[in-house]
Order: C-alpha cells, then structure tokens, then sequence
C-alpha cells in the first residue's frame, strides 16, 4: 500500500474508533416532594443530538444491578436512559420486606405516580433527551408502575411493562393514557389472576388505547430475571427464551414508536 493510502486508511480506522459507544453512568440525585432519590443515567457520549430516551422502573427490591445492566445495553443502542429510584435514596429492602415496602406504593397508586413523574422531568431536562420521543419499561413492580405512569396522563410515547401487576384499580383513568402499552406477561404466572388480565384489556380497550398483550408460554413471575432462579414451582423464576422474546418484542415496540431503527 502506497503511503497516501496507508495515510488515508489509519486515518479511516482512527475516525472509526473515535465513534465507537462511549457509554457514561451518572448517579442523579433528584426529589420528590420531601424525598432525595438516587437515580443512574447512561448515555452513548458518543451520539450527537437529542436522542430517543427510557425511563426504567425497578423491580420490588428497588433500583439494582438488574435494571442497571438493561440501562447499559440501551444506552448501547443508541437511547438516552434514566433508571428511577421509587423508593429512596438508600432504601433496597430484600425479602420479605421487599414486599412490604412496594405494597407501600400499590396500595397508593397517586403516591406511586408522583414518584415515577419526579424521575419522568429527570430524564426530561436532560440534554440528551429528544423530548418527543420518550418511553418507560418497567420490570414486575416497576411493570405495575408503568401502567401507572401511563395512567397519570403522562406525556410517553408508550410503554413496557415486564412481568408486571394487570389489575385495574381505577378504570376510569385509561383515558388518560396518551401513548402506547405493550405488556409482556408470563402466560403461568400465578401472581396475575384471570380476572385482572381481562380487567387490563377491558381498560384498554373502553378507553381506546393501542394496546398489546404478550404472554409467554411456560413463563412464571420474574421471568427476565436470572436472580430469581430456575424453579416454576416458586412462581417466579428465570426464563431465557422469555427474556429474550420479551426483549425482541420491546425493540420492535421502540422502532414502531419512534419510528427509528433502534
């Protein structure tokens, strides 16, 4: 190779890993009301302009490694991320308190709503974030609460919710709901009765809202989650084909949404 060429190809190369993911993590301290949050956003520094953005919500044990690692590899394909803290600044009950401390917010769904609207401005003053291109994913409690959000009239393209609560505590409120909802469900999960499925779809659609429902056969609670081991009998457990399925589905869901190829 000729050294004008050599020249031209390392410079090629060079620019070509300048533009490789350069995925920043920011813990982000924020209020709701009198409480300090703690909340992580990840970015690709590497994008340039607004881009499309996730609000993640936690499972019951709160903000942890799990919606962590899933703010990662969305920042990795190309969105600006937020993962909310509900709960509290340095407030991560395990089992059995876990339990009593989301039902803390399940029992007071506007409580509930206030925390997540407090990380949704977060993540909307943010400069990465394209405004008009905004979601929330939600993971078994944070599931619930992004129905929740959706339900508060919160201005969201859509959003997702894994493994999550389908009950329907204040019908009325699906007409407040101004985008989308895709709800990923294990099709045997035995926290989520009969009754509260059609109660969703009866929401959903009396309200006229562009709904999807998935359910995964095989699939218990939790079942995006490696932590929650591999037995069905306990009623959640780890599912990879459903994991992985779900995730698919969420992808498609933002490319539909956004209108992008993300």
């Amino acid at each position: 190779m000729n050294p004008k060429r050599l020249l031209v190809f390392t410079t090629l190369l060079f620019a070509a890993a300048s533009l490789r993911a350069e995925i920043k993590e920011t813990v982000v301290e924020y209020k709701s009301g009198d409480v300090i949050c703690e909340g992580l956003h990840v970015v690709d520094t590497s994008k340039v302009g607004k881009l499309p953005s996730v609000l993640i919500i936690h499972q019951w044990t709160g903000l942890s490694e799990n919606e962590k690692m899933r703010a990662r590899i969305l920042a990795e394909l190309g969105y600006n991320v937020f993962a909310a803290d509900v709960y509290g600044k340095g407030i991560r009950p395990q089992p059995p308190a876990a339990g009593q401390e989301a039902g803390k917010y399940k029992s007071d769904r506007q409580l509930y709503r206030e925390r997540m609207l407090a990380a949704l401005e977060v993540l909307g003053k943010n400069p990465h974030t394209d405004p008009t291109k905004v979601a929330a994913i939600g993971y078994c409690f944070g599931g619930t609460g992004v129905l929740e959000l959706a339900r508060s009239g919160a201005m969201v393209k859509g959003v997702v919710s894994f493994h999550g609560g389908l009950d329907s505590p204040a019908p009325a409120d699906g007409k407040n709901i101004k985008g989308k909802v895709l709800a990923l469900h294990g099709a045997d999960d035995p926290f989520v009765p009969a009754k509260d499925i059609a109660a969703f779809e009866k929401e959903m659609q009396d309200a006229k809202v562009e709904y999807k429902l998935v359910s995964y056969p095989g699939a218990v609670h939790a079942f995006t989650q490696k932590a929650a081991g591999s037995d069905n009998s306990k009623g959640a457990a780890y599912n990879e084909a459903a994991d992985k399925a779900s995730w698919e589905e969420m992808r498609a869901f933002f490319t539909r949404i956004f209108k992008t190829e993300g």
